[in-house]
């Protein structure tokens, strides 16, 4: 069986009716960004599976205009938090109370085709929806926030050890089970002190009836992220590009361009000088991590950044290309917490490196571009379709049979699509 039959067979193995789960076990429901990126890859041999894909996941989509980071369409025993757990049954689907990058905006722009207008017409309040929330529910002293560590989609990287360490674990917090450890090695997994912040972050979410607004100024955990940052700020390009070709009126164009103006104003607030590269940033004390990750190329993808600042993260990007056998690390090699197998502290994560290669590409950098693109080409060779990979040995890590990385495959890397699209 080619690569291309295997990423297809995935694709259709997690497919459940119109919405794909990440892979078996592991990750039983439907996760947010996961199915903007598996809408690419449908969309290289099904398109109406594709779009498929983008409407059922905003089929949770709750009043306030928040798109939950999953939808729990059932109760499954093998995951943990799960429906019960979270309580955030504000939308029509059970879900959870927190969102995840907002990147559908964009795979929906790269999807449509010129007889796709009915398609994007459905849909193009909901998007606007969306990215209103953000611009409103998460916004904090002009830059967007994030209230917990699983809204990013980078769940354990040492980014939120600032905001994680500062919390205090609620004292009642109720007894629970993990079930993600059962799936996969521990040892590549978030801690256990982790997820008990991760809980009390919840609990406080209940506690405030998933008042979104209140969770940001209120909650125990309130960082800046720059996966979000950036991901919102092309998605909000992306979204007025959509506005213009279906013709919205110019009060739609103008909310738009106010949020790409704002992002774009905010990037500075991400700038850590010392660093040479855009960081986290605690939004309580200030405080920048002190970390070089993947989130951080993104600035190339959001469009941002000064000559020198351009110039500072490429130096940055080089030097960690240097250090590895494969591009590009979610944590900095350099750096302390580097664990080049456990999740978000170092292993290599497909999806991001199809943004990061998007956006390098789009400035000129072509070269380096090729690199993240060779790179992950030759991981899947060599390993199959992970959830991510060990950037120094090659080896997959943590879920295999993994959807987005199948989907990557088929959107980006395999060279027996004439048509791709990126």
């Amino acid at each position: 069986m080619t690569l291309d039959d295997q990423a297809i067979a995935i694709l259709r193995g997690n497919d459940r009716g119109g919405f794909t789960i990440p892979t078996r076990g592991l990750y039983p429901y439907q996760w947010n960004w996961d199915s903007a990126f598996v809408a690419l890859g449908f969309a290289a041999f099904d398109r109406p599976r594709a779009w498929a894909e983008v409407t059922t996941v905003l089929e949770g989509q709750w009043p306030d205009g928040m798109v939950p980071s999953i939808l729990f369409r059932r109760d499954d025993p093998d995951y943990f938090p799960g429906p019960r757990r979270w309580g955030a049954n504000l939308g029509p689907i059970p879900s959870t109370g927190v969102s995840q990058p907002p990147v559908l905006s964009t795979a929906v722009r790269l999807l449509a085709g010129e007889d796709d207008a009915d398609r994007l017409d459905n849909i193009f309040d909901k998007l606007l929806a969306w990215h209103n929330w953000y611009h409103t529910a998460r916004t904090f002293d002009g830059v967007i926030a994030t209230v917990h560590p699983w809204e990013t989609g980078r769940d354990n990287c040492p980014d939120w050890n600032i905001g994680l360490d500062a919390m205090e674990v609620a004292p009642d917090l109720a007894p629970y089970e993990r079930m993600d450890n059962k799936h996969v090695d521990a040892s590549f997994r978030p801690s256990q002190a982790q997820y008990d912040r991760y809980l009390t972050i919840i609990q406080a979410g209940q506690q405030v009836g998933w008042d979104q607004a209140r969770l940001t100024t209120e909650g125990p955990f309130l960082m800046a992220d720059p996966n979000i940052n950036f991901v919102l700020l092309r998605a909000d390009r992306d979204l007025f590009t959509l506005a213009e070709r279906l013709g919205r009126d110019q009060t739609v164009r103008n909310k738009i361009q106010g949020w790409i103006a704002k992002g774009e104003a905010a990037s500075d607030r991400l700038w850590n000088d010392q660093l040479g590269g855009y960081a986290a940033r605690d939004l309580h004390s200030g405080r920048f991590s002190d970390g070089f990750t993947n989130a951080s190329a993104l600035c190339f993808y959001a469009g941002v950044g000064a000559p020198e600042q351009r110039a500072r993260t490429l130096q940055n990007i080089r030097r960690i290309g240097e250090r590895v056998q494969y591009m590009l690390p979610s944590w900095d090699p350099d750096a302390q917490d580097f664990e080049p197998q456990r999740y978000w502290c170092g292993p290599i994560w497909p999806q991001m490196n199809f943004m990061i290669a998007m956006g390098l590409r789009e400035q000129g950098e072509a070269q380096l571009a090729d690199r993240m693109q060779s790179d992950l080409t030759r991981l899947i060779e060599a390993s199959g379709f992970w959830e991510c990979f060990n950037p120094v040995t090659g080896a997959g890590c943590v879920g295999s049979d993994f959807s987005w990385t199948a989907a990557m495959w088929l959107a980006w890397l395999s060279p027996s699509w004439l048509t791709r699209v990126a």
